[in-house]
């Protein structure tokens, strides 16, 4: 099943209306290596909808430069440099001027932050990731944001008075499941794992506003600048993370838009060329795919690498935990983004930005195709798996269209005619809503989120599974 207008995007709400309903509202702040965001979202408790009341966004390039008493202790993808000082100032900042634009008090209308990040190319290993999510944690609360915003709560009457209501912590505690899916028993596998788990849980709960039940088994891809996330089996109560995403994602366009002397050619990206109206088709030459995709790597992770398309990876890791790792890369560690560059010089030259975008779509809707391809020869599709997508580089211009009218399993068949695919705009600032929720045990029985594709509320079973480790 496909919506009619492809994208899902949260409808938006009001201050005024959140203080007459039972919402429960979160602050997404995300460091990314092109932007950094911070998204206001509110919950309906008793349906699950989840409504967008503002949001901002900063290019991450613009952070300031490092001060002579202060570390580098990583940078962007683009080579940005990051200090734990001035990332503070860059979270800070975003996040106070998001309060401020929705006249939201952060004392009496704020109900929690969630922190992710997907600068990861520069560190060493998965475990170095912790560096820059204490910046972030600085950030807020720098900006006023009490700890307790920041963690998850241990009872009911820890939370304010008027949701202590719709809060199961009397009988259930929090056991690491969002979304009724666990993570991999070895966390540390893919550097930027956060974002994969709250991808998923966003698409989740992106889906409460439409027709779809995108509930266990899902695939959920984030197309960021780098590609996070995850595929889960039908385990119930909870589900296994089974399949995991690593390396490049939206860096991929980025790098044909450098090269197109349409951008900076250092630090320019995708999102900086100019919109068109240009037309929903254009005849496009096929060889410009085909060396697109003659760079671009899609393979299962191997034992032996420790970085997949620039991002720190521990395949071992994954392997103990029965997790594979599905990685996208352009070359080797990006070696091949500069063939990429080049491509996208003659593309230009060919057609200018239209004609550039147009080729970009196809081949981001072919990388998907190639995902989807590896997936199922590992065996990871069940026939109730839906897939979700979302990222600046896979839910813009014509790629949900291609991607619904063009995407195929191996036997040939279409895949929508047997699977839902579902769009998502801002997946990662709706999952920081279900995380949130998820860790105060706000779930709601009629409106269930979590559980298989089909199947009732997993509440009683977690009861069940619980009292029994407790003995």
């Amino acid at each position: 099943m496909v919506r009619k207008d492809r994208v899902v995007r949260p409808r938006s709400i009001g201050v005024s209306s959140l203080r007459k309903g039972p919402f429960y509202t979160v602050a997404s702040v995300e460091l990314g290596n092109t932007t950094t965001k911070c998204v206001l979202v509110s919950t309906n408790l008793k349906t699950a909808e989840i409504y967008e009341i503002e949001k901002e966004i900063r290019m991450t390039r613009d952070v300031r430069p490092p001060r002579s008493d202060e570390k580098i202790f990583g940078r962007t993808l683009f080579g940005v440099d990051l200090t734990r000082e001035s990332v503070s100032e860059l979270v800070s900042d975003t996040l106070t001027t998001t309060l401020e634009r929705a006249r939201l008090d952060k004392d009496r209308d704020l109900h929690f932050v969630v922190r992710s990040t997907g600068v990861t190319a520069s560190f060493a290993s998965p475990v170095d990731v912790g560096t820059i999510v204490q910046a972030l944690a600085d950030g807020c609360l720098n900006a006023g944001i009490p700890p307790r915003k920041m963690t998850a709560s241990i009872s009911a009457e820890n939370l304010p008075p008027d949701i202590q209501e719709f809060t199961w912590l009397k009988k259930v505690y929090f056991d690491g499941a969002v979304a009724s899916s666990l993570p991999p028993s070895n966390t540390e596998i893919v550097a930027n794992e956060m974002e994969g788990e709250l991808v998923s849980a966003g698409l989740k709960g992106a889906a409460k506003s439409t027709d779809i039940d995108f509930r266990n088994p899902v695939m959920t891809m984030d197309f960021g600048t780098t590609l996070a996330g995850r595929i889960t089996d039908d385990g119930f109560p909870y589900a296994k993370t089974v399949g995991s995403f690593a390396g490049l994602a939206g860096a991929i366009p980025d790098a044909l838009a450098r090269g197109s002397g349409l951008v900076d050619e250092q630090t320019g990206c995708v999102l900086d060329i100019p919109s068109s109206n240009r037309p929903q088709r254009l005849e496009i030459d096929s060889n410009w795919e085909e060396q697109a995709h003659n760079i671009i790597r899609v393979s299962k992770v191997s034992k032996s690498e420790n970085r997949f398309g620039t991002v720190p990876v521990d395949a071992r890791a994954a392997e103990e935990s029965g997790t594979v790792l599905i990685g996208v890369d352009a070359g080797i560690n990006g070696s091949g983004l500069d063939e990429l560059a080049q491509l996208g010089r003659i593309i230009s030259d060919a057609g200018g930005p239209d004609l550039l975008l147009a080729v970009i779509d196809v081949i981001q809707a072919r990388i998907v195709q190639r995902i989807l391809k590896l997936i199922e020869s590992e065996g990871l599709i069940h026939e109730n798996t839906s897939l979700g997508l979302t990222g600046r580089a896979i839910i813009s211009g014509q790629k949900p269209t291609i991607i619904t009218e063009n995407l195929h399993l191996m036997d040939g068949t279409l895949w929508t005619s047997k699977h839902d695919v579902l769009f998502v705009d801002d997946g990662l600032a709706l999952g920081a809503a279900v995380a949130a929720r998820c860790m105060n045990s706000m779930g709601t029985t009629k409106n269930p989120m979590g559980g298989r594709r089909g199947d009732k509320c997993v509440m009683a079973e977690r009861m069940k599974m619980q009292k029994s480790s407790r003995k």
